[in-house]
C-alpha cells in the first residue's frame, strides 16, 4: 500500500472516529448499560470503510458542506455495527471475538447483546434524520434517507442475512451465493456510495452507476473475505478463521477454489474501477480505496 494513501486513509479513519463519538448518546440514566454496550460495539475499531466511502462519493459529486453528510456517515456505521453484533450472537455465528476483542454478547450477556444491536439500529435512523436540520436541500436528503433505509432492510442487508442463515448447512449454487453476497455485504457498500452521491445532488443515472460500483466492490470484498478466512490467522484478522467451515457455509472458495476466487476478485475490482472512471468527476483517493479494499490482507 502506497505510504501517501495509507496516511490519508488513517487520517480519514480518525476523522470518522471523532464523528462517531460526537453522535453517541451520553452514558447516563437508568438505561446507561445500553449506552455503554452501544459505545463498546461502535468504538471497537474496524476500518470505517462505509462512512469513508460515503464522504468520498459526496466529494466526487461536488458536495462541499460536510456537516450535511456526517449524520449519515455515523448512521451507516451504526447499522453496520449492529449487524456484526447480531451476527456474533450464539443463534447466528456464535463468535467470541471481533476486531481482536471479546464480542458484545460475551461482555454484556446475550440479552444485552440483542438489545445493543436493536439500539444501534434504531439510533442509526434517529441519527440520519438529523441531516434534515443541516441542509437546505431537503429533497436530496429525503432521497438519501430512502436509499439508506432500503439498503439496510429486507431488500438489502437483512434480506441477504435471511437467506444466508436459512441456507446454512445446505449446498448453494452460484446464483443463490451471489444473491447473498450482493445483499448481505454489497448493500451497505452500495448504500454508502449512493447516499453520498445523492446528498451532493447526483441524478438517477449517476446513482445507478454508484450502485453498480458498490455491487462490484461488495462481491470482490466478500470473496476476498472468504479467501482470508481460509488463508489468514485469527491474530491477523482479529476474528476467528475457518468460521465458514465451522458453520457449514458455502463460500466462493468452497465452490470454486482459491485460484478462481482470486480471479473473481480481480474481475470485480476491474469492473468497479472502470465504472468509476466513466463518471465525470475525479476522486483519486476513492479509486485507491477501492483497490485497497479488494486487495486487503485483513
Amino acid at each position: 500500500m502506497d505510504k501517501t494513501f495509507k496516511e490519508s486513509f488513517q487520517e480519514r479513519q480518525r476523522e470518522v472516529e471523532e464523528i462517531l463519538k460526537g453522535y453517541l448518546p451520553e452514558k447516563q440514566g437508568l438505561q446507561k448499560t445500553i449506552f455503554e454496550a452501544m459505545e463498546y460495539s461502535l468504538m471497537a475499531g474496524g476500518k470505517r470503510i462505509r462512512p469513508i466511502l460515503m464522504r468520498e462519493a459526496y466529494r466526487l459529486f461536488g458536495g462541499v458542506d460536510e456537516k450535511v453528510i456526517e449524520p449519515f456517515m455515523a448512521a451507516m456505521e451504526m447499522v453496520h455495527t449492529y449487524s456484526l453484533v447480531h451476527d456474533d450472537l450464539p443463534a447466528m455465528d456464535n463468535d467470541d471475538y471481533r476486531r481482536g476483542r471479546k464480542t458484545t454478547h460475551v461482555v454484556y450477556g446475550e440479552d444485552m447483546g440483542i438489545l445493543a444491536g436493536d439500539a444501534l439500529l434504531n439510533y442509526a435512523f434517529e441519527t440520519a434524520s438529523r441531516c434534515f436540520d443541516k441542509t437546505g436541500n431537503l429533497s436530496a436528503a429525503a432521497k438519501a434517507f430512502q436509499i439508506f433505509s432500503r439498503k439496510a432492510g429486507v431488500y438489502g442487508m437483512v434480506g441477504g442475512q435471511v437467506v444466508d442463515v436459512e441456507r446454512t448447512g445446505q449446498p448453494l449454487d452460484k446464483e443463490v451465493l451471489e444473491f447473498i453476497y450482493t445483499l448481505k455485504t454489497g448493500a451497505l457498500l452500495e448504500g454508502a456510495l449512493m447516499v453520498g452521491a445523492a446528498l451532493a445532488g447526483a441524478d438517477d443515472s449517476a446513482l445507478d452507476k454508484m450502485e453498480q460500483i458498490g455491487r462490484c466492490v461488495g462481491m470482490a470484498f466478500q470473496i476476498q473475505d472468504d479467501i482470508l478466512d481460509c488463508t489468514s490467522t485469527t491474530q491477523e484478522l482479529g476474528k476467528p478463521v475457518h468460521s465458514d467451515e465451522k458453520n457449514e457455509k458455502t463460500t466462493y472458495v468452497s465452490l470454486y477454489g482459491i485460484e478462481k476466487s482470486h480471479q473473481a476478485v480481480e474481475e470485480y475490482s476491474h469492473q468497479a474501477v472502470t465504472l468509476l472512471e466513466e463518471l465525470p468527476g475525479k476522486n483519486l483517493f476513492l479509486e485507491d480505496l477501492i483497490e485497497y479494499l479488494i486487495n486487503r490482507t485483513k
